[in-house]
């Protein structure tokens, strides 16, 4: 029998036990490697050891001082790494395996992201109702990021030109984001002065509407040279330009917004080092494509005798939104984009489920080749953080941006190595074992990211980290 090592619980009073061969290596190839972490707390597991008191003490003393060490280092490294961390070169050698300040710069900017859903009132009977339930001042406290740094200058309404109505009257400008600029105290820290945009998923029905309108349409987001091969999906195109003309004192549309605010930040810190970071879920990673692509297609980040200001997307379970076309003009404009995915997430497969670049590809023995249709193909963008969980209990966790940053944040809990199958095969291998005894499970572990809405333990959790470069 293999050897075997017990982990305890200290939350739900069950054992953990499985063999050794598939306990988590530090440096495992595709795979997130974090520090090991040995102190104890309760919720969290625990390797079951007889240590003695004084050993524990001295060993905690002496990790709080190193922890103290490290956060200062991450600091300084940030400030002089931070254009690497921002995509200058495409994420090289920092993706595979995940650098631990990229993983804590992902998860930092899916914080952002997270507050759009946490600040969105849903509430209909609410007088905020599709708007957000905080005034600018007040939103990172009342979400829980008063000490991020940042200050809310602007927020960000989108109109869906499908109009459905809601409960409160007809449709109308919802509530997609924020614009943000870190603040004198956090420049030296982040090595520049940072504006963030970020933006909510699909919420409200009209906007499940546009996320299915999936025929691609020139962008032409500059007047001066339309382009007419670079196309984009044309409901997303939609929520971006929409406004509320048809009002005497309706909104203007999302570009606008974006733009006038982006412009007037530029102005007011010109001079200054700078970075644009857009970061969305969702369809909101759409928006923010869109927005960096219309940035720097428009010249808003380039400055006299300076290098150009980065954009960079980090974009967390994003969709397909354009063709090739748009993917190279991305390019040649400098855009960085990083996806961060989940492989069994259909979201990010979407849309052009079948008729995409990268199918194409593989018919054509994955060279250079492209058929003469493949400019109405739809394709990814930037390099691609792949990662690789299901809940067969909860499905729906495989979309859920609170999943997705739970799992870099403590990733290595078990680690099972991928042996190619596919979803379906796994499926069908959790249905067969629902017939098998406790007993005879090679694992049984309680998932501490296991999402709200899910309270009973999952019988299967992968978790894989690999690149991919579009």
């Amino acid at each position: 029998m293999a050897s075997m090592f017990q982990m305890q619980n200290t939350n739900m009073n069950q054992h953990v036990t499985f063999p050794k061969n598939i306990r988590p290596q530090s440096g495992s190839f595709r795979q997130v490697c974090l520090p090991k972490r040995t102190e104890t707390a309760a919720g969290q597991q625990t390797i079951v050891a007889a240590v003695a008191t004084v050993e524990v003490a001295a060993t905690t003393s002496t990790r709080a001082n190193t922890k103290t060490t490290a956060s200062t280092s991450t600091t300084s490294n940030l400030a002089n790494q931070w254009r690497e961390i921002q995509g200058s070169n495409n994420w090289e050698n920092l993706v595979e395996p995940l650098h631990p300040l990229l993983r804590q710069e992902i998860i930092r900017y899916g914080d952002f992201v997270t507050a759009c859903y946490k600040a969105f009132d849903l509430d209909p009977n609410s007088k905020r109702y599709l708007n957000c339930k905080y005034g600018k001042k007040n939103m990172f406290r009342e979400v829980g990021l008063e000490s991020c740094g940042y200050e809310v200058t602007k927020y960000i309404y989108a109109t869906p030109d499908i109009n459905i109505p809601i409960q409160n009257g007809e449709s109308c400008g919802r509530w997609m984001g924020y614009v943000a600029v870190s603040s004198d105290d956090s420049v030296k820290r982040l090595g520049r002065r940072d504006i963030v945009i970020t933006f909510r998923g699909t919420v409200t029905n009209p906007e499940w509407v546009a996320n299915l309108m999936s025929s691609l349409t020139p962008a032409r987001l500059d007047p001066h040279n339309p382009r007419d091969d670079v196309k984009v999906e044309s409901g997303f195109l939609s929520l971006y330009t929409s406004d509320e003309s048809e009002s005497k004192f309706g909104l203007g549309s999302c570009r606008e917004q974006l733009l006038s605010e982006v412009s007037r930040l530029l102005n007011k810190y010109k001079g200054e080092e700078l970075s644009i970071t857009l970061a969305g879920h969702s369809m909101g990673s759409s928006l923010a494509l869109l927005l960096g692509y219309d940035i720097a297609e428009l010249g808003l980040n380039r400055e006299k005798f300076r290098r150009k200001i980065p954009i960079t997307v980090f974009s967390f379970g994003g969709p397909r939104v354009g063709n090739s076309g748009f993917k190279q003009r991305c390019e040649e404009l400098g855009v960085k984009v990083l996806r961060i995915v989940n492989v069994n997430d259909p979201i990010t497969k979407m849309p052009g489920v079948v008729f995409n670049l990268e199918n194409f590809r593989v018919l054509g023995g994955g060279g250079s080749f492209e058929f003469p249709w493949s400019c109405s193909c739809y394709t990814h963008v930037g390099v691609e953080l792949v990662l690789d969980f299901f809940n067969m209990q909860n499905p729906s966790c495989v979309h859920d941006l609170g999943t997705y940053l739970s799992l870099l944040k403590c990733p290595n809990r078990v680690q099972i190595q991928k042996e190619g199958a596919d979803l379906m095969n796994r499926a069908k291998e959790l249905l067969l074992n629902l017939n098998v005894s406790a007993q005879n499970f090679n694992m049984q572990v309680p998932i501490p990211w296991r999402s709200a809405s899910a309270r009973r333990t999952s019988n299967m959790v992968k978790l894989q980290v690999q690149s991919q470069r579009t």
